[in-house]
């Protein structure tokens, strides 16, 4: 390796290091404020005390309510924990799409994984389905999810390949007909129905519980390590699927297994949020501006910021409106809008182009 290629590897190194430990901290800050805020204000220290002390560290007070410390485990860490897999969940899956379509402005939905969740989703609140108890709409969201991406994937394939291209007009064309059918099922339920579907596609993290912090915390880790393990394989078909090919990797396979990966993820974080916006789309692209196209670091970063943005995301929900819970993806979809454009023109400006 010359000189100068183990100087740029170390300035990235040092970079990659440098933000993997701010996005830690401001995670970390963000959890504690976020828990402690709402209609029972925690301070900060009383929020650590009380996470400390259920690993025997005493060195922090337990909150002064004397509800306080009820609070926080059984209603605000649930919440918070699942804003940040689901965060982490989306940022990731968000990654993974760019990669294997070779484009930094794709994202899940254009397979048809969350408009799909919302059919199954919508279906289980109009007609009142409990084939599986309480977990009913969470269960056939993920699983209409998992099925419009599967129905993308086989209506793209021609000749034993996948054409992007045609994957991604198959995808426009499933999430159009979802969007008719999920139309329909709004025009059929009655008014509580239509509220819930409503708020559904919106996006929330209310009542959250440890009990689906249970479930989709595997789902979110086999997804994250599933990335990891295909990082550097990533990192060639970037070189072009030709170059790809050439060096080993065999890119059918891979694309496969990463749509699936993403099915996962997106399908587990929509079943129990609702449909969350732009988080898929703006994290990554954020992330690969710092610290470059190499996808190990990038999924690290990724899922740290995506972490931190659907917690602060969620706190602003909760504590914009008083006595209100505002829902979260219409929250990220008025900022991330507006960001992501500025990200757009910004690399518009120092590139010359959109590439």
């Amino acid at each position: 390796m010359k000189p100068h290629d183990s100087s740029a590897a170390s300035r990235r190194a040092a970079r990659a290091t440098v933000l993997f430990t701010a996005l830690s901290a401001a995670l970390v800050v963000s959890v504690l404020v976020s828990a402690g805020s709402g209609q029972l204000g925690i301070p900060p220290q009383e929020v650590l005390g009380s996470l400390l002390h259920r690993f025997g560290i005493e060195w922090l007070p337990l909150p002064s309510h004397p509800t306080g410390d009820q609070t926080l485990w059984a209603i605000r860490f649930p919440r918070v924990a699942m804003a940040a897999l689901v965060g982490a969940g989306l940022a990731v899956s968000g990654l993974v799409m760019q990669a294997i379509f070779g484009n930094p402005l794709a994202e899940p939905g254009v397979i048809g994984i969350s408009s799909g969740a919302a059919v199954g989703a919508g279906l289980a609140i109009v007609f009142g389905l409990t084939v599986f108890g309480e977990w009913t709409t969470a269960v056939l969201a993920f699983a209409a999810g998992l099925g419009a991406t599967l129905l993308v994937y086989a209506m793209s394939r021609a000749d034993g390949k996948t054409e992007v291209v045609t994957l991604v007009l198959t995808g426009i064309a499933v999430n159009a007909i979802a969007g008719a059918a999920i139309a329909l099922l709004t025009f059929l339920g009655d008014t509580q129905s239509r509220e819930q579907i409503v708020f559904w596609q919106l996006g929330s993290l209310a009542g959250s519980r440890w009990s689906q912090v249970i479930i989709i915390a595997p789902i979110i880790a086999i997804g994250l390590l599933a990335a990891y393990a295909v990082a550097r394989r990533l990192d060639l078909l970037s070189l072009g699927e030709r170059t790809a090919r050439h060096l080993g990797v065999n890119v059918e396979a891979l694309r496969i297994a990463m749509i699936l990966v993403v099915a996962l993820l997106v399908g587990a974080a929509v079943a129990f949020a609702g449909i969350i916006a732009f988080v898929g789309l703006v994290i990554p692209h954020l992330m690969r501006m710092i610290l470059g196209p190499a996808h190990l670091p990038l999924i690290t970063a990724s899922a740290l910021g995506g972490a931190l943005l659907l917690t602060l995301a969620d706190f602003a929900a909760r504590t914009l409106v008083p006595m209100a819970d505002m829902p979260i993806g219409m929250l990220t979809a008025l900022v991330g809008g507006p960001f992501f454009f500025w990200l757009l023109r910004r690399t518009r400006r120092r590139s010359g182009g959109w590439g």
